[in-house]
């Protein structure tokens, strides 16, 4: 049996997890979860799913581990082969990496802590010989379609998006929509955060940098289409002509059932797709006018370095954060972002510390950026 625990188990991702270990029972014991203020859920999941521990990294309760450290004693004091790390935003990159340096393998649904702490997070893996698998869709798709494959010979690895929210909407008709319409995506059921992130786009950069760590491919390589039906979660291209695509049903439990498993396949719940019923499949390229925090992600890629990566990753919380907040408009969000890049330039970092440090400082730019324009 693999031993996981899960930090995020009550979000999106972590529920998903859990109710693919409730079909797997006989493969998988869970050690720990965590969540960050849902208590109330994250003691039924504890019932439910017998986990040896729970954890909070917010709100302290009677019978509930709270704090950082108590999950990193957790990973010192137990045999635990698998960390599912479903926590949003850059406060999982301190997991991601404690987690790695352990030798423990990583299944990452975490995207900002890779983009945050990039070269580092990889560096710790291959020092301690850790697994990082990709748990988001496109990643998954990726990694399985590269599964044989000779990279030498590759020519292109494409990123599908939905389009998110806004996807037929006119460019010039963002400047009044809300946040309720933001988070309507038309095929995916997610949290706030990453529903708000697919509607900009920004996931997709986020994506892309992310991709270019996990298989170290250079970013002249990687492109990104907008597939309405999200069924070809992505695809890669070679030298001969040749591409190969992964394909499904936008169901999150078979790219977390994957990870989990991995090599093995396991039920996830999710039925194989009728491509009959699908009917066609359509593919165009995003217009970065319509999704500048794509292109602004595309910018930060072309640089190749971790310290514009993790001020552009901190601006976009602390401005998405702050739409969701009604503090600012869906229209603002790219300007801070821009705006925090050209006033915000730390060091490289060269460990974990000098990541959390740069994030920080960004963070601060962020609120004062808003602060003078917005407020």
């Amino acid at each position: 049996m693999k031993r996981i625990g899960i930090i995020g188990s009550t979000g999106s991702i972590g529920r998903q997890a859990l109710d693919v270990i409730s079909r797997n029972t006989e493969k998988f014991e869970v050690v720990f979860i965590s969540c960050n203020g849902n208590l109330e859920l994250l003691k039924q999941q504890g019932a439910q799913c017998g986990a040896k521990y729970l954890c909070s990294t917010g709100i302290t309760c009677e019978g509930v581990l709270c704090g950082e450290n108590d999950i990193l004693r957790i990973l010192d004091n137990e045999r635990i082969d698998m960390v599912l790390l479903a926590a949003v935003g850059a406060a999982g990159t301190v997991y991601a990496y404690e987690t790695v340096k352990r030798g423990i393998t990583l299944a990452l649904a975490n995207k900002e802590s890779i983009v945050a702490s990039g070269r580092i997070l990889f560096d710790a893996a291959r020092r301690s010989g850790a697994k990082i698998l990709p748990v988001d869709s496109e990643h998954s798709a990726i990694f399985q379609c590269l599964q044989g494959q000779d990279k030498r010979f590759l020519d292109r690895v494409t990123l599908t998006a939905s389009g998110g929210a806004f996807r037929n909407t006119p460019a010039d008709a963002l400047e009044y929509v809300t946040l309720e319409q933001a988070l309507r995506h038309p095929n995916w059921s997610m949290g706030s955060k990453i529903t708000v992130d697919s509607a900009t786009m920004m996931n997709k950069g986020l994506e892309l940098i992310e991709a270019r760590y996990l298989f170290d491919i250079e970013p002249s390589m990687l492109s990104v289409v907008i597939h309405p039906q999200s069924v070809v979660h992505s695809f890669v291209s070679f030298k001969d002509g040749s591409l190969i695509a992964q394909m499904g049903e936008p169901d999150m439990r078979t790219p977390i059932a994957y990870a989990m498993a991995y090599p093995e396949r396991i039920e996830s719940g999710v039925k194989p797709i009728d491509l009959a019923r699908v009917g066609s499949l359509t593919f165009f390229e995003p217009d970065i006018k319509k999704y500048p925090c794509l292109g602004i992600a595309v910018e930060v890629l072309k640089k190749d370095s971790n310290a514009p990566m993790i001020v552009m990753n901190a601006a976009n919380e602390v401005a998405v954060a702050e739409f969701i907040g009604g503090q600012i408009e869906y229209r603002d969000i790219a300007d801070v972002i821009s705006a925090v890049l050209d006033v915000c330039s730390p060091s490289e970092p060269e460990e974990i510390a000098d990541v959390l440090s740069a994030d920080a400082m960004a963070r601060e730019a962020s609120e004062k950026v808003i602060k003078r324009f917005y407020r």
